[in-house]
């Protein structure tokens, strides 16, 4: 798959059609709060609806949950989740600055779809940024967006991530569109401008695929994940269309979006942190789902894992189900968990928010 279509969610369904409708029930409902003591992932909040984007502020962590259109919130250990924020279409991506609370929404057939919103304790959310409309204006890409019969050619624009600036030269947000194929950046007043249009790629199983134009065969990259690391950078990962080996984290500078280095060798990345122990993590949403109908009785649980870099390079796993949004917090990674278990089981509030402990990961076979 070398585009994304449709709205976030039946985005990452699309490549596991078979498995969501073959998948019984019984192949197990998530896991209940655990104890720290006694599981290297530990579920810290569960009952969310296909929750995507996760932040951290305060002591308290924000998921936006595409399945019911809604923000919610909950501190460790405490009640909860409680809605934060609601009304939206489809929200991917969530980060809880010190001020304000931002929400992206993926692209939808309805109002409120590929848009920035913006909202403060006591007020309700309001648009900041079309992102839809900047996309047809502006094409940050260059592709083909409309075929001879005028439709779209694939998803123009479909925000998947947002990440407010933290001072000094960063952007008040910056926004990763998987629709437009680029990390957009955004001003306090809405102006939306290109910080970072990752290349396509054209290597390994991507060399030659066909594309909406000649000009750009290949793999899109697909920017699906934000973080800030080290020294003043900003870390974006890339599905680049669900082929095995072919994901991307990009290092970019976060103050002029100057690529630095690029980690390669990933499985349909959809998130990314960076911790204190100086490693990149990765979340590969699909990692382990068959290519077509699954065996009888198939396992949806054990579908998703979590890369750690180190950072000298070695690679390591954790299996957490169906992990998208990624933080670091308190010393530890966390992660929405269970992300698209409405599609594979035709169920709600299955997701989740676990913490990976350092002994959940494993060396990479």
């Amino acid at each position: 798959m070398t585009h994304l279509r449709r709205s976030a969610l039946a985005i990452t369904l699309a490549a596991v059609a078979g498995v969501t409708a073959a998948a019984p029930a019984a192949a197990g409902p998530p896991p209940t709060a655990t104890s720290p003591a006694t599981a290297p992932v530990t579920v810290l909040a569960q009952g969310l609806d296909d929750p995507f984007g996760l932040s951290y502020a305060h002591g308290k962590f924000y998921a936006a949950e595409n399945g019911s259109g809604e923000v919610s919130g909950f501190v460790p250990g405490g009640s909860g989740p409680v809605v934060r924020a609601s009304g939206f279409s489809g929200p991917a991506g969530v980060d809880r600055t010190p001020s304000r609370l931002l929400t992206v929404t993926g692209e939808g057939e309805g109002p409120g779809g590929s848009t920035l919103f913006v909202s403060s304790p006591g007020s309700p959310p309001r648009p900041l940024a079309d992102l839809g409309a900047y996309e047809l204006a502006e094409n940050p890409d260059g592709q083909r967006q409309f075929g001879d019969d005028g439709a779209p050619l694939d998803a123009l624009s479909n925000p998947f991530a947002v990440l407010g600036g933290r001072g000094g030269h960063e952007r008040f947000a910056y926004v990763a569109d998987a629709g437009a194929n680029a990390v957009l950046a955004v001003d306090r007043d809405g102006a939306v401008s290109t910080f970072f249009a990752p290349p396509v790629v054209t290597s390994g199983a991507c060399a030659g695929v066909p594309n909406n134009d000649p000009e750009h065969t290949g793999c899109d990259s697909v920017p699906t994940g934000l973080a800030f690391g080290p020294d003043g950078t900003l870390l974006v990962s890339a599905l680049t269309g669900e082929v095995a080996g072919e994901g991307r984290v990009y290092v970019l500078d976060a103050r002029t979006g100057a690529l630095r280095r690029t980690i390669t060798g990933l499985d349909g990345p959809t998130g990314v942190a960076a911790g204190d122990d100086g490693a990149v993590y990765v979340s590969e949403l699909l990692e382990g789902a068959p290519a077509g109908a699954p065996e009888p009785g198939f396992d949806v649980s054990t579908v998703g894992r979590i890369v750690r870099v180190a950072p000298d390079g070695a690679r390591s796993v954790a299996q957490v189900t169906m992990p998208l949004g990624l933080r670091w917090a308190d010393g530890a990674l966390h992660s929405t968990a269970w992300s698209v278990a409405g599609g594979f089981l035709q169920q709600r509030g299955l997701g989740q928010v676990v913490r990976v402990d350092a002994r959940a990961f494993v060396a990479q076979d």
